[in-house]
């Protein structure tokens, strides 16, 4: 189902507005986008019992209680939608850490270090975001779309209007203060 970016930015509109109709029609049209998205992020993660549909559930759940939100675009929209993701997620190893039935850490396998594909503890990784959000927002938003969001550099770029070199740079930049962050609080705690 092909639908144009103006009847897109219309059917956000109407659901703004508080259209129902409009709203089911948009997760809909971008249901498949979200499964594929739903199925990046669960590759990554090796301990996890959310299949994709749930994921999607959990993100378009969280999406609906978004009341009345300007909806600018597609892009917009997705990268709520891997915001949302990656809170399900998270609420899911915080979940799974609290029960002492003795459950695996959850973690995400990741390629922030340049693609050697090391696991990483998603709540770590969550709450060096949150700083991150604090110190660069631009990058933490950066991270998130990459990362979280699955976008390409040239994505990226377009969603936050600006060039591809750009986003590489901070992109090099907010890896390495992660990488760096999550290094000196695994050390605090060794």
């Amino acid at each position: 189902m092909e639908h144009g970016t103006e009847e897109v930015r219309a059917l956000m509109a109407a659901w703004r507005k508080g259209d129902e109709t409009a709203r089911d029609t948009l997760f809909e049209l971008f249901y498949e986008e979200l499964r594929s998205l739903s199925a990046a992020l669960l590759r990554r993660e090796g301990n996890i019992s959310l299949s994709t549909g749930d994921l999607v559930s959990e993100a378009v759940i969280r999406l609906v209680a978004l009341d009345r939100i300007d909806w600018q675009d597609k892009a917009h929209f997705m990268v709520l939608a891997a915001r949302m993701m990656r809170r399900v997620l998270v609420d899911h190893a915080r979940k799974k850490s609290a029960n002492k039935r003795g459950h695996y850490r959850v973690t995400l396998i990741t390629e922030l270090n340049g693609g050697a594909g090391e696991a990483m503890d998603l709540q770590r990784l969550d709450e060096a975001l949150i700083r991150l959000q604090g110190i660069d927002p631009i990058r933490a938003e950066i991270v998130e779309l990459r990362y979280f969001g699955g976008l390409t550099v040239e994505e990226t770029a377009k969603v936050l209007d600006t060039s591809a070199s750009s986003v590489k740079r901070s992109w090099r930049a907010a890896r390495a203060w992660l990488l760096a962050a999550l290094e000196e609080e695994r050390r605090s705690f060794d």
